[in-house]
């Protein structure tokens, strides 16, 4: 067994080179062959790779598809996100738990099945969403969540599910796909039709320094969120010193709400492939990577084989072009871990390091991956990228508002009529985008993911764009009837599972604040708790490390911010001036059952 063991451990790592840095793509072999990765197998790891065990058993414990302990063969992962609870989820996961005879983090006696809860898999346009393995499942019900069950237990692979194909290259033989891009509306940027290389060849007609000089006069912003200048990342990465650079691009949406890099990924790898390539030649780069998350590892092999399409059509590999540019793109997948979209931690994790934060400075330009200069954009920016070269900056300049140039992908959910990916002109009023999706009866709208703020009626006719509603594309409609409340409670749960707890603000200031917000809830709270969690946001805001703890609080800061009165309605006082958090009454219940009386000194 152990030779075995051995024998595994060497191939997988050899396969790798032996390279300390290729960490996560050694611990998913080996998880993936043996189910799991054990102590010995972590030992064996580290003298392989000439590294520490620490480091293995580091990368092991972080990351959320990885685990010490053995799995079951078919490990079934539910998504549980408030969109998700909202379209009925306990209903799905009562009809599995019922099925395999199991609750959820814990595996059947016969070592087939596991069961798990998922913070977000990029499916909330079709909840509720599972992932099967590595296979994506939609729009489940009961019915469906047994139906599954049961066809697992006969063939015990996912990839037999039966389901009806999505639309577009959710078809294609590479993908086989349940799940729908429910591309609403396509704009003049991302979805437009495009030529092969048209991009990429007028970028190499002109040199790398005019390539940035475009960027940065059609005022393209980094579509992540923060907005800050591409030209100027670029720029700043190129001027760094030192040969050797690197491009990296955030596929990594793991807000829950936002799902637009999914269709992107799925219907315009082409058009993001030629940014990242441009992107390479402007900054002087032959390496890119794509980190990809592990929550869609079914399009792995599809977007493998676009870039082996680009290398035969001369987009890709040596001499591009024959322009004498060699530049190559590589995925890196990632492995369930939410803080992997800040930009350092995903560096972290490209590196084959736990997804920690570093801290800043240097900055990524300065030093990056591998501790060389990199450059590190998302999806849809480096998309935005290819289509200035193709176009033009004064054409892309014009696009969208004053402040704000170009499209924005929204990726739009909740208690609408049409749920889906929506490409539209920055500048446009969040009432206006509500009217396209058929928001009715709107309440609340979360425009930023959990990160962002909940936006009550008074504010509806604000604009999308960085200097008023800035986004990374994440807006969840929530509708009459729906408990602000519990809506922040369900995101505080998120950031609290989430954090990778380095920081202290972060680490504990979620749970402090989770923990305020549940006491109000419960009818324990008091006004002094309002001012409690508004000093504590700003106490997270300031001292967070990264960028996850200094938003984490927003869902509850925003929206005692917007909705002050339902928070207001539920802090109950008393003439007494106390609030008691210990329900004697509740306490007394199982004892007064007993004896078969009531109390006599708590009446």
């Amino acid at each position: 067994m152990k030779e075995n063991l051995e024998k595994v451990i060497k191939e997988i790592c050899g396969k790798h080179g032996n390279d300390r840095s290729k960490m996560m793509d050694i611990v998913s072999g080996v998880h993936s062959q043996l189910g799991h990765v054990p102590g010995e197998a972590m030992g064996l790891i580290a003298a392989e790779c000439k590294a520490e065990r620490i480091d293995v058993e580091s990368v092991v414990s972080f990351y959320a598809f990885f685990s010490k302990e053995p799995k079951g063969r078919v490990v079934i992962r539910l998504c549980n996100d408030i969109v998700d609870q909202m379209y009925g989820v306990q209903r799905v996961a009562a009809a599995f738990k019922e099925e395999l005879g199991i609750d959820f983090g814990q595996t059947t006696p016969d070592g087939k099945f596991s069961l798990e809860w998922a913070p977000c898999i990029g499916m909330c346009d079709q909840p509720p969403a599972a992932m099967i393995g590595d296979k994506i499942m939609t729009w489940l019900s009961s019915d469906s969540a047994r139906e599954i069950v049961r066809t697992l237990k006969e063939c015990g692979d996912p990839s037999k599910l039966k389901h009806t194909l999505g639309d577009g290259n959710n078809a294609h033989e590479l993908v086989q796909s349940a799940v729908s891009n429910n591309l609403r509306e396509k704009g003049a940027v991302v979805f437009a039709p495009m030529e092969l290389g048209a991009g990429l060849a007028a970028a190499l007609s002109v040199s790398p320094t005019d390539v940035i000089k475009k960027m940065i006069s059609s005022r393209l912003r980094g579509r992540g969120g923060a907005g800050f200048p591409a030209g100027m990342k670029w720029e700043f990465t190129r001027n760094a010193a030192g040969d050797e650079k690197y491009i990296l691009c955030n596929a990594d949406e793991g807000e829950p709400g936002t799902f637009k890099d999914r269709v992107i990924l799925t219907e315009a790898p082409n058009v993001l492939f030629e940014g990242m390539t441009i992107a390479g030649y402007a900054i002087g780069s032959k390496q890119g990577l794509l980190y990809l998350r592990g929550e869609y590892a079914y399009l792995r092999a599809f977007l493998e084989n676009v870039l082996a399409e680009r290398r035969k059509a001369g987009l890709l590999g040596k001499n591009i072009m024959g322009k004498g540019f060699d530049y190559d793109i590589r995925i890196q997948m990632g492995a369930g871990a939410y803080v992997c979209g800040e930009e350092t931690a995903l560096i972290s994790s490209c590196e084959g390091l736990r997804g920690d934060p570093k801290n800043r400075p240097p900055f990524p330009a300065q030093k990056g991956y591998l501790g060389k200069p990199s450059c590190v954009n998302n999806v849809e920016t480096y998309c935005a990228a290819a289509r200035i070269m193709e176009k033009g900056d004064a054409w892309f300049a014009a696009l969208g508002s004053q402040g704000s140039s170009g499209t924005k992908l929204l990726s739009i959910s909740g208690d609408c009529k049409r749920p889906g990916v929506y490409e539209l002109p920055f500048g446009v009023t969040l009432k206006d985008v509500l009217e396209r999706v058929g928001a009715e009866e709107c309440i609340a709208v979360q425009v930023g993911g959990p990160s962002g703020q909940l936006v009550s009626k008074a504010d509806f006719g604000r604009k999308i764009c960085y200097d008023d509603l800035a986004t990374g594309g994440a807006i969840v409609v929530f509708g009459k009837g729906r408990d602000i409340l519990e809506i922040a409670h369900n995101y505080m749960e998120f950031f609290c599972e989430e954090s990778c707890g380095y920081c202290t603000p972060c680490r504990v200031g979620n749970e402090l604040m989770k923990s305020r917000l549940e006491r109000i809830m419960a009818g324990h709270g008091e006004s002094s708790d309002l001012r409690y969690i508004e000093e504590l946001g700003l106490t997270m805001k300031t001292m967070s490390r990264c960028g996850l703890g200094q938003t984490s609080a927003n869902p509850v800061v925003t929206s005692l911010k917007n909705f002050r009165s339902e928070y207001e309605k539920r802090v109950i006082k008393r003439e007494d001036g106390m609030q008691p958090s210990f329900d004697i009454h509740k306490a007394l219940e199982t004892s007064e059952g007993i004896t078969g009386r009531k109390s006599v000194h708590f009446v």
